[in-house]
């Protein structure tokens, strides 16, 4: 199954000779021409995907110079270089067939914090919320707020002047530039900050690149000023990008950062900022406001303003309901009640902050009172939502609504093109009636949410992109409400950028756009920067602006890969690049493989695109994957042992397959499922990645330690007969370095010594049959479990397993053993489909054979326990898979309600990140069940461990792994350990813990049980 690569560009001979001068040059960071790479790099969160030349990572700001002026040399003018950040862009800002040069993987650092003047200096690449982490000890933060706050660079941030919540108190993101250092084409460093009229003269006047930049803008600003005000739009969001409006402030200051600010890097490479950072207010409150209908929502916005919030953020019903089935919505649900009789089908949040607590409750009792009094509109009700935590749990679930709208069912999906538009406050009722009317023209369904104080609504219609009918509705669409925007004293881009929307440019600047122009050619006289955006330079015959309908669209090339393909792997293709798995927190679980390499192609979004262009190359060869996986699957099974031995050395040869290129990125995820509960569009990799290695190894060997892996649940009840000379081989120096060399496995764990028969005698445990629970009464049955054993916590950490069933049995109940059988989990996670297939479906009827007598079936890996709801779930052909709990969804029916009183110092809970990202609400149980037991634990905001079932122990990623521990779990233990009350219900986070510090972490059943002997005879337990 090769899937070879279309031939050459043309142009390919003119970069090839660029980046082989760039190495030569002494370029020290990573230059990446691989196919996969510039996929990945191919697409953002826009309709568009534009396959670069390379990619280039500067190491450094010595890196961008080289860069920039070798392009500027007369033999490489034909390149064309586009900066990058975060890439999460709705409009193709950083999308370009040239070369991608992202700033976001080295240039990330927080250069200096200045707490008394209250700046800071950062790299471009600093993620906004890396940056206000690092400022919230001192109290401060940067104030301009996104939706993508938790992975937007700074850069990105800069070159959009992006604002969102809260910009009509705290402005946009070129308000708060105190200075940027600029790398200008030819290498020349531009440090621009406001500069004293005294001042300008030296500038305007040096005979370098910089010169001619201010000669340009000085001369726009003093010949144009009439033309200017005339011009532009008094809105909140004024015009991003070549701000002609600010060159000269109102202190009459000279300030070249109002055209950098929004120059979406057409006109150099932003390197550093220094940001104005603000105090962080002390108290806020947040009225959630409910309506029966949007437009009552919108429409409500005068009223809302007049007693001058920090922010009016609205949601619609669509983005609601999607909400309501989220990850988020689990932290949210008490401030928007649900009344039967009259649905909520729009929402408002209004945000009241301030130091003085007092002024800050009465300023919302007076709203609240003014809203009673005022009849403008219908509301439903209201709720409160009091302090810092309640309030980032609400807009988590508001910062949430860009990725949740891809998340409707059905091809058709809303679409960013249009999406962005601010008009005065006043006419965004108005506007948006006409908005939906031409919409509705086209029977068209949409999605908004957005910032009634500043007048931007996202308006994102749904379309099909891959029906060539709905594609073609862009352009028309496009230009309407360009028109539509222009007729209410609006713009069409508010918040987002140009992008390939600049075509309007012209429209709306009218006889200021030679100016642009101008400004253009004196930065990039050859229109190498991200050229066809904003502007296009007078000094380049026949340069001109792309057209919104242009450049390849995602859906026209997806529209290649068969309907069936594109349906069964609906969970990569669907990914609409919003990259929420880029999240910067190392104390979220998502993505930990993307967390620890900085690599693209090791984030969900990265391997999504990955497989969907493996998806599309081999449709175009004629290559079936449906029926390849069916053959595999099938009595024909995959190719012989030798055919795929010559294939693999033909890999080792070099062989040129794209296949390699997703198996490297694939090999390199986790399969901890938080992509499956924490992405917006669920996309699920370790889902499409088993598929995808079973088919890639038909065609190449498997590693030994796939066998290993796969064979574990198989093998390790015969091994566990002779557990000490188990552990005395796997022990010895020849037999690891062997395991470690050879079969790619390091730190294999051991077995334990604990005569669990023993155990099971004391505690009167026996094996579940049929027959054995048929002869139960149903009061029996009531004070009953069957527990469902897996391999690890069976045989490789036998004392919990001993302690699980000490404690069922101290509160009463009788514990019965499923019969151990192979779960199948390792079989999946490496592609072995057709041996999990078996295993799920044995497993799966001895399982639900039990299932049938009314006694809990209760896991205790929560791992493992999970793949019965998910994995089996979708295997088995009825759906029909076991229902079998996790261990704290058993204890909250074995427990009484009543708490007891909480005493001694709180326990500190780290749980499992499969778990808590697709399980949320079980985190939360344990917190109640402890709470009943009278002990108090704490949640504690943590990253992936780094182990993930087997990943850790192999060769190839043990390194990866230690870096992932590295970055949350190793500071958290050091930080809470000291007092040994850190407590983890997973098995790898446990086994990863010991393998790290050497200590052992409990499980909460742990201390549950030893609370249960401390409690002793208590009338609780009779």
């Amino acid at each position: 199954m090769i899937a070879r690569l279309s031939p050459p560009e043309p142009q390919k001979a003119t970069y090839d000779a660029f980046l082989n001068a760039l190495q030569v040059a002494g370029f020290q960071g990573e230059i990446a021409r691989d196919h996969g790479d510039r996929t990945v790099l191919a697409t953002d969160n826009s309709i568009y995907q534009r396959l670069p030349q390379a990619a280039v990572f500067p190491l450094d700001e010595q890196d961008v110079m080289i860069l920039s002026r070798l392009a500027a040399e007369p033999a490489h003018r034909a390149v064309v270089l586009t900066p990058r950040g975060g890439g999460t862009g709705t409009n193709g800002q950083s999308l370009t067939d040239g070369v991608v040069v992202d700033l976001s993987r080295h240039l990330n650092n927080i250069l200096e914090i200045n707490v008394e003047e209250r700046w800071a200096r950062v790299q471009s690449g600093v993620v906004k919320d890396q940056l206000n982490a690092a400022l919230k000890p001192y109290g401060l933060f940067f104030a301009p707020e996104l939706s993508t706050s938790n992975r937007a660079t700074i850069g990105g941030m800069i070159n959009t002047d992006a604002s969102g919540q809260g910009s009509c108190t705290y402005g946009k993101t070129r308000d708060h530039v105190l200075e940027l250092s600029t790398v200008l084409l030819g290498g020349d460093r531009l440090t621009s900050s406001a500069v004293d009229a005294a001042l300008l003269p030296a500038l305007v006047e040096r005979q370098d690149r910089v010169g001619k930049v201010y000669q340009c803008a000085v001369d726009i600003a003093d010949t144009q000023a009439e033309l200017i005000r005339d011009t532009f739009p008094t809105l909140n969001r004024c015009l991003t990008g070549y701000d002609l409006a600010h060159l000269r402030g109102p202190d009459g200051r000279f300030n070249l950062n109002s055209v950098l600010c929004g120059s979406e890097g057409s006109l150099g490479f932003i390197v550093e900022a220094k940001l104005n950072v603000l105090p962080i207010p002390k108290y806020s409150i947040l009225v959630n406001v409910r309506y029966a209908g949007f437009m009552d929502a919108l429409r409500d916005a005068k009223a809302l303003m007049a007693m001058k919030p920090l922010s009016i953020e609205t949601v619609d019903s669509k983005v609601l309901m999607l909400a309501m089935k989220d990850i988020v919505w689990h932290g949210v649900a008490e401030y928007f009640p649900e009344d039967p009789d009259t649905p909520t089908l729009g929402i408002n949040l209004i945000e009241f902050s301030g130091d003085d607590e007092a002024a800050v409750e009465q300023q919302v009792h007076e709203f609240v009172r003014h809203l009673q009094r005022d009849a403008s509109v219908v509301r439903l009700g209201h709720t409160l939502a009091i302090g810092a935590d309640a309030l980032k749990r609400v807009y988590a679930m508001r910062k949430r609504a860009v990725g949740l709208l891809g998340n409707v069912k059905g091809e058709a999906r809303p679409q960013p093109f249009v999406e962005d538009t601010a008009v005065p406050p006043e006419h965004l009722a108005d506007f948006i009636q006409a908005f939906r009317a031409l919409l509705d023209g086209h029977d068209l369904q949409y999605g908004m949410f957005g910032h009634v104080d500043a007048g931007v609504l996202h308006v994102r219609p749904i379309l099909d992109m891959k029906d060539p009918a709905q594609a073609a509705l862009i352009r028309p669409i496009s230009d309407a409400v360009a028109a539509l925007t222009q007729q209410y004293g609006g713009l069409l881009w508010g918040e987002h950028g140009k992008g390939l929307r600049s075509q309007y440019v012209p429209d709306y600047f009218g006889d200021l756009y030679p100016a642009l122009q101008a400004l253009k050619a004196a930065f990039d006289p050859f229109n190498q920067l991200n050229p066809g955006k904003i502007a296009t330079p007078n000094t380049v015959p026949g340069a001109r602006l792309t057209r919104v309908d242009e450049v390849d669209m995602r859906g026209a090339l997806d529209r290649t890969i068969d309907e069936r393909v594109w349906q069964s792997y609906d969970t990569a293709v669907h990914c609409n690049g919003n990259g929420a798995c880029y999240n910067f927190d190392p104390d979220d679980a998502m993505c930990p493989s993307w967390k620890a390499t900085r690599n693209r192609i090791h984030s969900p979004k990265g391997r999504a695109s990955l497989v969907r262009e493996w998806l599309r190359l081999q449709g175009e060869q004629g290559v079936d994957v449906l029926a390849a996986s069916e053959r595999v699957r099938g009595a024909g099974g995959a190719p012989g042992l030798a055919r795929r031995a010559v294939n693999s050395l033909a890999r080792k040869m070099g062989q040129r397959d794209f296949s390699h290129e997703v198996y490297e990125a694939m090999s390199g995820c986790l399969a901890c499922k938080s992509c499956a509960g924490q992405c917006p569009v669920k996309v699920n990799v370790p889902e499409f990645r088993s598929r995808f290695l079973e088919l890639y190894h038909s065609r190449y060997l498997r590693p030994l330690k796939d066998y290993l892996i796969g064979s574990l649940e198989y093998t390790v009840p015969y091994l566990a007969k002779m557990p000490r000379l188990y552990n005395f081989v796997m022990s010895a120096r020849p037999i690891r370095w062997g395991l470690e060399r050879v079969a790619g496995m390091v730190d294999s764990p051991l077995l334990s010594l604990v005569d669990f028969a023993a155990v099971c005698r004391r505690w009167n445990v026996e094996v579940a049959t049929p027959q054995r629970l048929e002869a139960l009464s149903a009061e029996q049955r009531e004070k009953s479990v069957i527990l469902v054993q897996d391999a690890f916590t069976r045989f490789f950490e036998t004392p919990l397993l001993v302690d699980w069933v000490e404690l069922i049995s101290r509160l009463g109940y009788r514990v019965f053993l499923a019969p151990y059988a192979p779960n199948g989990k390792p079989l999946q996670v490496q592609g072995f489909l057709k041996a999990f297939e078996k295993a799920a479906s044995f497993n799966g009827q001895t399982l639900l054979s039990l299932q049938r007598y009314r006694v809990p079936l209760v896991g205790l890996d929560p791992a493992m326990t999970l793949v019965y709801r998910q994995e089996y779930a979708k295997t088995l052909d009825t759906g029909n898979a076991p229902q079998v709990l996790l261990a704290q969804e058993w204890l909250m029916d074995a427990l009484p309600e009543d708490a007891a009183v909480e005493e001694g110092e709180p326990y500190h809970f780290l749980p499992h990140c499969t778990e808590k990202t697709n399980e949320p609400g079980s985190i939360g149980q344990w917190q109640k069940i402890f709470q009943r037991m009278g002990l108090t634990l704490h949640v504690q905001a943590s990253g992936c461990c780094g182990m993930s079932g087997t990943y850790g122990h192999e060769t190839r990623n043990a390194g990866t792994s230690d870096t992932i521990y590295g970055q949350s779990w190793k500071p958290l233990l050091q930080k809470l350990n000291r007092s040994g009350r850190v407590v983890a219900d997973g098995y790898s986070c446990r086994s990863q813990v010991k393998r790290q510090e050497g200590v052992t972490v409990l499980h909460p059943l742990q201390v549950l049980l030893a609370r249960v002997k401390e409690i002793g005879t208590d009338p609780l337990w009779e």
